[in-house]
């Protein structure tokens, strides 16, 4: 059997419903309904999207601005201001 590595897997990582407290995971699926917002309504152009990422050993959610077509990271941005951000573009400004 080959199991090869996989170089185009998604950088987008789900928190696990097991891990961390029932409040932490609220602030996660709160973040990555805030990511999904704000990426449908493009606010970083069709080139950038945000990707919710938590971190292994950590625990920590972080939000990413990646390029879409390269998935080069462009910088972090931190949780509360995207989801001051997504409560702008979900009350329509």
């Amino acid at each position: 059997m080959d199991v090869s590595p996989l170089h185009n897997a998604p950088q987008i990582v789900a928190p696990s419903p097991t891990s961390g407290s029932a409040e932490q995971q609220a602030e996660n699926l709160q973040l990555v309904q805030a990511v999904h917002a704000i990426n449908a309504a493009e606010l970083y152009g069709e080139e950038s999207e945000l990707t919710f990422v938590l971190e292994r050993r950590t625990r920590r959610a972080t939000v990413r601005l990646v390029h879409r077509r390269t998935r080069q990271m462009i910088r972090e941005i931190p949780a509360d201001q995207v989801l001051s951000m997504a409560e702008s573009v979900t009350s329509g400004y």
